[in-house]
């Protein structure tokens, strides 16, 4: 019993470090690709967008992006977001596969809206 303890405890430090790190990675990653001309490239369904987002962003869902990314200019910068960071890590891999070669995944919405808060007020 005291092995699956220590175990699991060893497991939820690595787990913990790793989304500091990721955290910390991401926000330096933006900082430096985040500009006027940076576009937010939100993957979630319409209904999800509709119910809030990130003012001037543009809404394509995943579901959707491989079809429609011929809408987006590949000369841009983008960083993607989504519910949870899940599908915006898909979105980055498809919009790279395709060519576009300024993309960075910029996680959970509501992480991405602390993040660029935190970035504005820094200016």
């Amino acid at each position: 019993m005291n092995i699956v303890l220590i175990i699991t405890v060893v497991f939820l430090l690595i787990y913990i470090i790793y989304r500091v790190y990721r955290s910390a990675t991401r926000d330096q990653q933006l900082a430096e690709k985040v500009s006027d001309d940076t576009i937010i490239l939100d993957v979630r369904t319409e209904n999800e967008y509709n119910s809030g987002h990130i003012k001037g962003s543009i809404n394509i869902s995943l579901g959707t992006l491989r079809e429609r990314c011929i809408e987006l200019d590949s000369s841009k910068a983008y960083v993607t977001t989504c519910s949870h960071g899940l599908r915006s890590v898909k979105a980055v891999t498809i919009l790279k596969e395709r060519g576009f070669q300024q993309v960075v995944n910029g996680g959970a919405i509501d992480e991405l809206k602390k993040t660029i808060k935190t970035l504005l007020q820094h200016e």
